[in-house]
């Protein structure tokens, strides 16, 4: 286990200094895990206190939604254990005046016993408490009754809903009222690609195979209702849906809002992929989505997982969502924002396609087949070349070389008239196929290549020079030279291997066969070179023993184009 912690004892305390010294207009109650807003008016002068607060490690719940317009306070229980009800006695005594209180409990029997004992006593004291349960998870609607139901992300919601009631001023009865009706028509399912590692336990609640997942789980690292295989996210957002759909009993042209919400280690990201997904299927279904929000609302920790949570919505329950609230975890808006797809700026690429072109001047074939085989070649390594890059760079050499492939492969006939025109048609596939440093590098090479070739006459002594002119201008752009573990490392000695062979009068497929047997002398010579530029020079010795991805790259599909003349 690696977390950034002094003393697991001590992470909900050290955890609640930290975030209430970001958060002003917020205090900690003295000698307890309690978050309040801050200044308080008098008691007589308070409207209805709103309170929350379950297990730490749901951050940015609770705590991240006390403020103005949502919670008046949250109590902070150790990491997945429900705080003690005397820790929930004393954040209603600090927080209640006149107006009375809300709880708002999420359904875990922890919360319900020490939330209600709570609220019990305060009552025997005279104070005016109701408690709002919330229990959204659908995934339990064929295990146990709709009252047993777990509490998961979707109760955020509640807390800006019952929020909003408050600050407005309505009374005890009317805030409790809407909160209890908001969660009758709320809905959430969750699932989870990895476990969660609780702090002390040392090691993940479960563990899943490389292709499965959990479907249906709570948020306090336990397993799910079932296990199910990996799909792409499409299915797996189906599936969410569907249940909750299903459950609310939600029909064609009803209104509601959407939360999808992390469970603590996805990237926003994959979360916005699943929420592009989600708003589509639910376009899909007739359903009109008012509001959205996508982001780590209610964790469970460091879980890889994410949940959806719908709410039925009529304009007054949007109001109160949208009413201002200055609860730093709040994400704000909602609004959506149809996708607009702006039209590009005219191309200046050469035409592709072009009426009563020229034919095809000698070896165009022999090139074309040499470049496909290439691709092909570059292709069959992703994996390699992957493997590579990782270890001592980024890791997406193999995804973007295979992007430019495909690119390469899906050049039109017309392009392959002239070599001057090929190479230019190659160098505007990569540039828009290959973000990163290998699409500029590329489109480089090839675009001096091709100058040279409009300039001089048209015979295969002319691929040498071409080839040496296009690895300068990588040298060129790029800083680099031979020895500093780069591309350049296989592409010079090919090239100097190139001109010799050529020069000696060799064929072309001899002479491109050297040029590939020197690229791969040199890509395997950059095992033992110290990187100079690029990513790997972050690592320095560590990257030693790790041949140079760019220069392996390189040697594969020169030693493709030898292979296909």
């Amino acid at each position: 286990m690696k977390k950034l912690i002094n003393d697991p004892k001590a992470i909900v305390p050290e955890m609640l200094e930290g975030s209430v010294s970001l958060a002003p207009g917020q205090a900690l109650l003295a000698g307890e895990t309690v978050v309040l807003r801050h200044p308080l008016a008098e008691p007589n002068a308070r409207g209805v206190a709103v309170l929350s607060g379950g297990g730490s490690g749901h951050e940015p719940a609770h705590a991240g939604y006390v403020g103005e317009g949502m919670l008046t306070g949250a109590i902070a229980g150790d990491i997945f254990t429900s705080p003690s009800t005397d820790a929930v006695l004393a954040g209603l005594e600090a927080a209640t005046g006149a107006a009375g209180a809300l709880l708002i409990v999420k359904n875990y029997t922890g919360d319900r016993l020490n939330f209600g004992l709570a609220a019990e006593i305060l009552r025997g004291r005279g104070g005016r408490v109701e408690t709002v349960v919330v229990a959204d998870d659908v995934a339990l609607r064929g295990t146990v009754p709709k009252e047993r139901r777990r509490g998961i992300a979707g109760t955020v919601l509640i807390h800006k809903i019952a929020g909003a009631a408050a600050e407005r001023g309505d009374d005890l009865e009317t805030v409790a009222a809407l909160a209890n009706e908001a969660a009758a028509d709320l809905g959430s399912m969750g699932l989870a690609l990895e476990s969660c590692t609780v702090p002390a336990a040392g090691k993940a609640g479960f563990t899943l195979g490389e292709d499965e997942i959990e479907l249906g789980l709570g948020i306090h690292g336990e397993p799910g209702v079932r296990r199910a295989p990996l799909q792409p996210v499409r299915a797996l957002v189906e599936t969410l849906l569907a249940a909750i759909i299903d459950d609310l009993g939600l029909t064609k042209g009803e209104r509601c809002v959407l939360l999808v919400n992390g469970l603590g280690g996805t990237p926003p990201m994959e979360l916005d992929i699943v929420a592009g997904e989600a708003l589509r299927q639910l376009a899909a279904r007739g359903l009109q989505v008012e509001r959205a929000w996508c982001g780590t609302l209610l964790s469970a920790l460091d879980m890889r997982g994410c949940s959806l949570s719908l709410l039925r919505v009529d304009d007054a329950r949007l109001a109160l969502l949208d009413a201002p609230t200055r609860a730093p975890a709040w994400p704000g808006g909602g609004h959506l924002n149809p996708t607009i797809h702006l039209p590009s700026a005219p191309s200046t690429a050469v035409p592709t396609e072009a009426s009563g072109r020229a034919a095809p001047q000698p070896g165009m074939e022999a090139m074309r087949r040499a470049i496909l085989a290439a691709a092909a070649a570059i292709e069959q390594a992703e994996g390699e070349l992957t493997d590579l890059d990782a270890r001592a760079g980024d890791g997406d050499l193999g995804a973007s070389l295979s992007r430019g492939a495909e690119a390469l492969r899906a050049l039109p006939d017309s392009v392959w008239t002239s070599p001057d025109r090929a190479l230019t048609a190659m160098a505007e596939a990569l540039r828009r196929a290959i973000a990163g440093s290998s699409g500029p590098f590329y489109a480089t090479a090839l675009m001096r290549a091709a100058r040279h070739l409009q300039t001089h006459p048209a015979n295969p002594r002319e691929a040498a020079p071409a080839f040496a002119a296009a690895a300068r201008a990588i040298g060129e752009l790029g800083g680099a030279g031979e020895g500093d573990r780069t591309m350049l490392d296989a592409l010079l000695p090919a090239a100097r291997a190139l001109k010799a062979a050529t020069e000696r009068g060799e064929t072309p497929a001899i002479a491109w066969a050297e040029a590939a047997k020197a690229a791969a002398s040199g890509a395997e010579a950059t095992q033992t070179m110290a990187p100079r530029l690029g990513r790997a020079s972050y690592l320095g010795a560590r990257a030693l023993g790790i041949p140079d991805g760019g220069a392996v790259a390189i040697s594969i599909w020169l030693k493709a184009i030898a292979g296909a003349l």
